[in-house]
């Protein structure tokens, strides 16, 4: 009975696994802002898409492209999930292995969950991790056989808003940076991303999530990333759905519009139907945003040798 079962695992869980080279903590010592707690971390299948939850110690999935393959460029990719959960699988190991076909290098960021019981300030949490992560691949850069001038950021949903917060707070580091190294993403790449906690646009499961039910104006105005773009914001690639009734199309609106404002260069894609959480697969089977996103990325030399 336990070799049928695990049969069965096997026969369904495998396929939606696209293992990288390596899997590395994000922290080599002590996780900063932890506190000591037992180790809840739980991965399961929902509706075929894999979840990872209560998660307490982060780590970066490493995936590499042959190196006659390799054009340089890297993108580290923060998966959506509200801030309570981790979609690493379709919005995670899917598209590295896209990238690496590109020739691109993928880090998948398995970030901390705000959670009071695993953290100090868990409104911080996820963007340490997020920043410890861009600060790895641009230090490991030769390592990655990558260009650390070539080294962006991708997130979807939550994971949105946890890319464009590190593409808009970089100025200001909350992980240990004794090198100083820049926090700066060279490009973000935003998919149907919650970018505004204010309460017309926000997807409220993800604010009350990240800086609980009651938050300041400051605090929202802090972690509405629309408000904090200006010339040295990343040039960005935003896709969304018109019917998203999830997280408002008009998230990303506002962030290109904010973009175009300070004379960021930006690239936006809204799509008819699509709703939300579609990964790479649009319901118009013809249309391939990934395709578009290569285009920009090519366009604008990302993807040159």
């Amino acid at each position: 009975m336990k070799k049928i079962t695990l049969f069965i695992f096997l026969l369904y869980f495998t396929p939606l696994l696209v293992m990288p080279q390596t899997v590395i903590p994000l922290y080599k010592k002590e996780i900063p802002n932890s506190k000591p707690a037992k180790d809840e971390e739980k991965s399961e299948l929902s509706n075929g898409i894999l979840i990872i939850s209560k998660v307490s110690k982060p780590t970066i999935s490493i995936f590499l492209p042959p190196k006659q393959k390799s054009n340089g460029t890297a993108v580290i990719i923060y998966p959506g999930g509200g801030y309570g959960v981790i979609a690493a699988g379709h919005e995670g190991a899917d598209i590295a292995k896209k990238f690496n076909e590109m020739g691109v290098a993928a880090f998948v960021v398995k970030y901390r969950i705000p959670n009071s019981e695993t953290m100090i300030n868990s409104e911080i949490g996820p963007l340490q991790d997020a920043q410890q992560a861009i600060k790895i691949v641009r230090e490991g850069a030769k390592e990655y056989n990558i260009n650390p001038n070539r080294i962006g950021i991708m997130g979807f949903s939550a994971g949105g808003h946890l890319a464009a917060t590190a593409g808009t707070h970089f100025e200001k580091a909350v992980i240990a940076n004794t090198n100083n190294t820049s926090l700066r993403p060279d490009f973000m790449l935003l998919i149907y991303p919650v970018i505004s906690f204010t309460d017309s646009l926000t997807h409220m499961g993800s604010r009350d999530q990240l800086i609980g039910k009651n938050p300041s104006a400051e605090k929202i105005k802090e972690y509405s990333n629309e408000l904090q773009v200006n010339s040295k914001t990343p040039p960005t690639f935003l896709i969304h759905a018109s019917d998203d009734d999830a997280v408002k199309p008009q998230n990303s609106i506002a962030f290109y519009l904010a973009l175009i404002k300070n004379h960021v260069p930006a690239e936006m894609h809204l799509y008819e139907s699509g709703g939300h959480g579609f990964g790479m697969h649009l319901k118009n089977k013809n249309e391939q945003w990934m395709e578009r996103c290569k285009n920009w990325m090519e366009n604008n030399g990302w993807l040159n040798p």
